[in-house]
């Protein structure tokens, strides 16, 4: 059994339970010494989340006994709002990379790497990154240039040095191809941690192809039964006043980027790149965080280039490249009972090619409520974009949907000045729940061509309001 930076994983909490004679009785193990994630028992899945849950909590939900595992019936508590304090980084050059005075280098080659790209260079990260995080006085990882295969891994903190901890790479770093060996949701995780800087030049190579036959379609799953998406490649839980700057991301085996509870981040001159035919490889995914702004990244992908779900605020993207992928999303909302607002996003100065949608909005009907508002998408250029504009309130069941109307409000969003070509007849597709219907949407300036034919719009359950001299295609009204 792997164990990393002390952690030892579910299964082995899991396999010593049921090998000491546990029971299904109300007793349950105290699992808190076991990193608890998505677990494989008797080739059955089992998922919890627990980004958020107590570790006594999420351990007492197993009952495992008598060669069986129930989920025993708990009202899980409310996740919090996500907060953050004041952003350190503001007002400051975070472009520039300069070694503080006194500042310790710790090379993992002097911990025992291999650049050959097949040595499991593992513990000699951890070590690296031990001797970096529990350090008094300034330290940095240093990834030099090289290929070093690596498994999955715990950046853990709280750390000790006097300023943010950086991890710099600049050489090649590669996951294991089979994922087999990954008993979590993620590659690399960044967890508890109070200043970072990962910075750089090099590259994240989740080795993902061989992976992709095995992605569930967890949006599309109907059957109420688990969906354990494949690993994500950087994975950012419980971290402020974070950097990450300059990297590259290639095949992952789920998503590239995946931040979660997480607050005064950001994520500049970043190239995140998988085949248009990879499922589930979305580029940056955010939930339950705030404070996060997104600049000068390339993302070409097989999903979203960026997605935000539930409980995010105050999220930017600035000067983003995207494409191929799904283009922009926000949602989908209204898939979990008690969801957290989405509330103010911003995508500014974009340019999307190729996407199979450009910005657009999605909820579920005959779901849960929640709301999104104040989001801003302006200066887009699409080229031969798919739905370039699209609020979509009846995800996963347009056309002829005869399910309940979404529960989700939406209210407070702007298109501003976007224009381009599309190969989608109905260019500015807004459809808005028949309960809730989408409240304060406005369209300023919208030029989207479909080559010599003339571009549509339509309207459900809105009335949107208009601005500016252009309007291609044409304003409708409900």
């Amino acid at each position: 059994m792997k164990t990393t930076q002390g952690v030892t994983k579910s299964t082995k909490g899991q396999e010593e339970y049921m090998s000491s004679g546990g029971s299904t009785t109300s007793e349950c193990k105290n699992l808190c010494q076991y990193k608890f994630y998505p677990t494989y028992l008797s080739a059955k899945v089992i998922q919890i989340k627990v980004e958020d849950i107590k570790c006594n909590e999420a351990a007492s939900r197993f009952i495992v006994g008598n060669g069986r595992t129930e989920l025993r019936q708990r009202v899980a508590k409310p996740r919090e709002r996500p907060h953050s304090g004041p952003d350190i980084y503001r007002g400051k050059n975070v472009a520039r990379d300069t070694l503080l005075p006194g500042e310790k280098i710790n090379n993992v080659l002097d911990f025992g790497a291999q650049p050959d790209g097949e040595f499991d260079s593992t513990q000699a990260f951890m070590d690296a990154w031990q001797a970096t995080c529990k350090s008094k006085v300034q330290s940095r990882v240093y990834v030099p240039e090289g290929r070093f295969l690596v498994s999955s891994m715990f950046f853990q903190g709280p750390c000790m040095t006097p300023h943010p901890v950086t991890v710099q790479v600049d050489g090649y770093v590669l996951a294991p191809p089979d994922i087999s060996e990954f008993e979590n949701d993620e590659w690399l995780l960044f967890q508890n941690l109070d200043g970072l800087r990962l910075i750089g030049q090099g590259t994240f190579d989740g080795q993902g192809k061989d992976s992709w036959k095995f992605t569930e379609n967890c949006e599309a799953k109907k059957d109420g039964t688990a969906c354990v998406r494949n690993p994500s490649s950087l994975f950012f839980s419980r971290v402020n006043d974070a950097i990450i700057q300059g990297i590259k991301s290639v095949n992952p085996k789920g998503f590239h980027i995946f931040v979660t509870n997480c607050g005064n981040i950001r994520l500049r001159k970043l190239k995140l790149t998988a085949p248009d035919t990879s499922p589930n490889t979305d580029g940056i995914h955010i939930s339950h965080s705030i404070n996060v702004i997104m600049s000068r990244n390339t993302i070409a992908t097989g999903d979203d280039c960026v997605s935000i779900i539930q409980g995010s605020v105050n999220i930017t993207m600035n000067r983003l490249k995207c494409g191929p992928g799904h283009g922009i999303s926000i949602g989908s909302l209204g898939k979990y009972a008690e969801e957290l607002e989405v509330k103010g996003i911003r995508l500014i100065n974009a340019t999307l090619t190729g996407t199979t949608n450009g910005v657009r909005i999605k909820t579920w009907p005959d779901k849960y409520p929640g709301s999104a508002s104040d989001i801003f998408f302006t200066n887009i250029e699409m080229d031969n974009v798919k739905n370039p504009i699209i609020i979509d309130q009846e995800y996963e069941c347009f056309p002829n949907c005869k399910k309940k109307p979404s529960l989700v409000k939406l209210r407070n969003i702007q298109f501003n000045n976007i224009r381009g070509t599309t190969i989608s007849p109905v260019a500015v597709d807004l459809r808005c729940s028949k309960l809730f219907p989408c409240q304060g949407v406005s369209l300023r300036n919208i030029d989207l061509k479909l080559g010599l034919l003339p571009s549509m719009s339509r309207c459900v359950n809105i009335n949107p309001l208009y601005f500016g001299a252009l309007q291609v295609p044409p304003a409708c009204s409900n």
